[in-house]
């Protein structure tokens, strides 16, 4: 397929143009590759360097991530980012980054899929940012130990931990991926007593037993696994693209 094909479909798929996100998201394109052409994907949560020597290595000619090239800022070419330059220049692989609209997109994105492996239906938004609604809400009540089996279980097995500071069993359950953790106090104020998210600061625990929620950390890196997943996979249903995720964890 052609490059600039498949770009034109995820930038309107996803609302790049309409969707508001940090100015080193730099969302969508970031780097072209020799051919223009696109015949494997690789999917992967950050543009690193050891991901792309794996996707490089799977003769991949497009990398998908959520976390781009340029979260740093402006840097010079030199060291691992001229590496970096170098290694997708001579081995045709182009990137495309999507951070806030792959969030916020009602199906593909990290915590609509992170509901949807929990079997929940969202209900509304919450967290806005520059009028977009990053999280999700679902009204749904259960016991929380039930609720945090079935979060290990979506995470693949994977650690989640449990600040236990609101009740036994729920009402309201928020999710927001990644380092939405720091956002406690405007959870509370959402009206929701359990709020699942990737990871937070030392204090969002402390407060979030003050204003009586439960939090639910699954681990920056582990709650954003599920957006470039679905992404690639809806590029396969619909191009008929083939493509493999690279796990890379931080354990962050």
């Amino acid at each position: 397929m052609n490059l600039a094909d498949l770009v034109s479909h995820l930038d309107t798929e996803l609302r790049i143009a309409e969707i508001a996100d940090y100015g080193n998201a730099l969302n969508g394109l970031q780097l072209e590759n020799r051919e223009g052409k696109v015949t494997k994907i690789v999917a992967a949560v950050d543009a690193t360097l050891p991901v792309m020597h794996k996707a490089a290595a799977m003769r991949a000619d497009l990398l998908l991530v959520h976390h781009g090239m340029f979260w740093s800022g402006l840097q010079p070419w030199t060291g691992p980012v001229f590496q970096k330059m170098r290694l997708c220049h001579d081995n045709g692989l182009a990137i495309y980054s999507v951070h806030l609209p792959l969030d916020v997109h009602p199906t593909l994105g990290n915590n609509a899929q992170i509901a949807m492996a929990l079997g929940l239906t969202p209900t509304g938004g919450f967290l806005e940012y520059k009028g977009s609604s990053i999280g999700v809400t679902v009204d749904h009540a259960m016991p929380l130990d039930e609720l945090v089996t079935m979060f290990k279980t979506s995470l693949g097995g994977s650690a989640v931990h449990v600040c236990a500071g609101g009740p036994k069993i729920t009402k309201k359950i928020g999710i927001s991926s990644g380092g939405s953790g720091s956002e406690v106090a405007a959870a509370a104020k959402a009206g929701i007593d359990t709020f699942i998210t990737g990871e937070g600061p030392h204090w969002s625990y402390t407060l979030a037993e003050e204003l009586g929620i439960n939090i639910l950390y699954g681990g920056h890196y582990a709650t954003e696994t599920f957006g470039v997943k679905a992404l690639a996979a809806h590029i396969q249903q619909k191009f008929g693209i083939s493509w493999e995720f690279v796990d890379h964890p931080t354990g962050l």
